[in-house]
């Protein structure tokens, strides 16, 4: 199915954050040091479980993909969003904003079904730890892991093509700092029933479904929990969900004020504030949050540095 439609814009304007320009070069800074600090975060991460056997189980596997998702999701974005705080030109190829636009809901999609399958398997290990290695098999794992970036990647593309087979005839001028749904929309001058409807039950069947396996998995966490008896193994069971459930909070959370709703100029505006927190706050987190309030993470990091300082003295 082509992309292309009958208008004649062939690149578009992104507008970015703010258009005054004595912001630009402190905004340039600020989001400089956030991505360096999400790539380091992030690869960090992805390293020290590489590098750690003892991190070699289910529940770091998952983690792994979930910091490379992050790393991607964080980096679709940014480069051109850095680029156009210190260009004249703003400008973006039709082509690239559809590319831009696909990788970003692909990507999207595939990391709230990524928490989902974390959900699960933290289910299966505090609901039935006996049963645990066999149930989280390495074939199960693999399954799990795939299938959010297959369905991720198959239902971005659709959204993308009903997006991008709209006529731009209005203006090229992106109200956003990437090629968003919300604000392409608003450019439209054909009929955007289709698309907005598409964009709704996806979202909807999206983040209600995956989030579904989250509470349904957390309610039997939580019943388990309180039948353990000594408080210390309540606390580390707690424990070793917490930084999940913090992930979860802030990554939907946000997405709910930004999907559910009707493109107006609004809930446009609106939506450039709310995709900061899940484009580059979400991802610059989940790694702090994961290492700080995990011994295991900690301990591991531990033992790298200090394996690397004895081979420097050696």
């Amino acid at each position: 199915m082509s992309i292309t439609n009958d208008s004649a814009i062939t690149e578009f304007i992104l507008l970015g954050l703010t258009d005054r320009p004595e912001l630009q070069l402190l905004l340039f800074v600020l989001f400089l040091v956030v991505y360096l600090v999400t790539l380091l975060g992030n690869l960090g991460m992805i390293l020290l479980i590489r590098l750690d056997s003892r991190l070699h189980t289910p529940m770091y596997f998952f983690l792994t993909n979930l910091a490379f998702v992050d790393l991607c999701y964080t980096s679709n974005a940014t480069p051109q969003m850095l680029t156009n705080f210190l260009a004249e030109k703003k400008t973006i190829t039709f082509v690239g904003c559809f590319t831009q636009c696909y990788i970003f809901i692909a990507l999207l999609l595939t990391e709230i079904y990524m928490l989902a399958a974390m959900a699960y398997d933290r289910y299966v290990a505090i609901c039935n730890p006996l049963h645990y290695s066999m149930k989280m098999s390495r074939r199960t794992c693999i399954c799990l892991a795939t299938f959010p970036y297959v369905y991720g990647f198959s239902d971005g593309l659709l959204q993308a093509i009903l997006t991008f087979r709209l006529n731009f005839c209005r203006s090229n001028v992106i109200n956003h700092f990437y090629c968003a749904d919300p604000p392409l929309i608003k450019l439209s001058c054909s009929d955007t029933f289709i698309k907005e409807h598409a964009m709704f039950i996806s979202a909807s069947f999206n983040l209600s479904n995956s989030l579904s396996i989250i509470l349904v998995s957390y309610a039997f966490i939580i019943r388990a929990i309180l039948r353990i008896k000594s408080a210390e193994g309540r606390h580390k069971a707690f424990s070793t969900c917490g930084s999940h459930m913090m992930a979860v909070t802030l990554f939907y959370g946000t997405l709910f004020c930004m999907y559910v709703r009707s493109p107006t100029d609004k809930t446009v505006e609106e939506s450039k504030i709310i995709a900061v927190f899940y484009t580059f706050v979400s991802p610059v987190l989940n790694p702090l949050m994961y290492s700080l309030r995990n011994k295991d993470v900690k301990q591991a990091l531990k033992n790298v540095l200090r394996r690397n300082r004895s081979l420097g003295w050696d």
